[in-house]
Order: structure tokens, then C-alpha cells, then sequence
């Protein structure tokens, strides 16, 4: 069974993060995310991740956004920003990123992501849906989301 940890932000967690770069997927490093959030094992990150044995192979951002900020959801409500799921390429297609995904909605709470090119199918799999797009609020993203039941999306 896969375990989803909570991500330590430490040296040893970005040196975990720059082998995801260095598989290519630069365009969703949380190299940066990282940095900005360095507090020497800050046990309330926004990083999670699954391990195979000793090796970090998935990771995700998972932040809590306040109601008073929704702009996809009705009733306006605290829901959960899924950014930069990241799967590493040997371990693709073998329920990591499922398994983190189940794990965001394990809080109960709307979710909203951005997809990366090309992940259409995976995303659809998990439920999620594409919102209205609005260019003031999406401004050229295409956000995804998912809701629990008792809410739906902003019209």
C-alpha cells in the first residue's frame, strides 16, 4: 500500500527535488516553491510526497485557500489548490499520483489544479472537471476541479 507523507523542508527533501528536475519535468520544479518555504524541517509544509524504499517518487503542493478567495465554487467555501503533481517518469501509471490525489480528497474539501499538457485523461479518471473559463479570474490556465458532494461550480 502506498503511504503519502507529509514532505520535511529540509536539505535532504531538496535534494530529493532537484532529481525531479533532473528528470526534465522543469516545468513543475517546486524547486522554487521549496526555497521560498525554507525553514529547516518545518513540519507544516505544503509538500507531500510517496517514497519507494528510500527514493521520493511522487510529490505534490496541497494549500488551503480561504472562502473569502473562491471564485470556483458555490457556496463560497475554504477549498484545497493542487499544484505540481509530479510523478517520476519510471513510476508513472502505477497509482502514485492516484494515490495522492485520493489523499487531497481525503480533507473533504473542493479542489482546484492547473493540469500540465497532456494529462486530460488522468484527471478525468479522478473526477475532476473543467471549469467556465473566465479570462479575468483564469488568466490562460485552465483550471480543473473537483468537488465533494454539497457543492458545485461557480457559474
Amino acid at each position: 500500500m502506498l503511504k503519502v507523507e507529509r514532505l520535511l523542508v529540509n536539505y535532504k527533501t531538496l535534494e530529493e527535488f532537484k532529481k525531479f528536475r533532473e528528470y526534465g519535468i522543469q516545468e513543475l520544479s517546486m524547486l522554487e516553491d521549496f526555497q521560498s518555504n525554507m525553514i529547516e524541517n518545518n513540519s507544516d509544509s505544503p509538500f507531500y510526497g510517496i517514497y519507494y524504499g528510500d527514493k521520493l517518487v511522487a510529490r505534490m503542493s496541497l494549500y488551503r485557500v480561504d472562502k473569502r478567495f473562491d471564485q470556483y465554487f458555490t457556496p463560497k467555501q475554504d477549498y484545497l489548490e493542487l499544484w505540481k503533481l509530479e510523478v517520476l517518469s519510471d513510476y508513472q501509471g502505477k497509482g502514485y499520483g492516484k494515490t495522492l490525489v485520493e489523499f487531497a480528497k481525503s480533507f473533504r474539501l473542493p479542489i482546484k489544479t492547473n493540469p500540465r499538457v497532456k494529462s486530460g485523461d488522468f484527471w478525468s479518471k479522478m473526477k475532476f472537471e473543467l471549469v467556465k473559463y473566465d479570462m479575468d479570474r483564469d488568466k490562460g490556465e485552465n483550471p480543473l476541479v473537483w468537488h465533494p458532494s454539497g457543492t458545485s461550480n461557480q457559474s
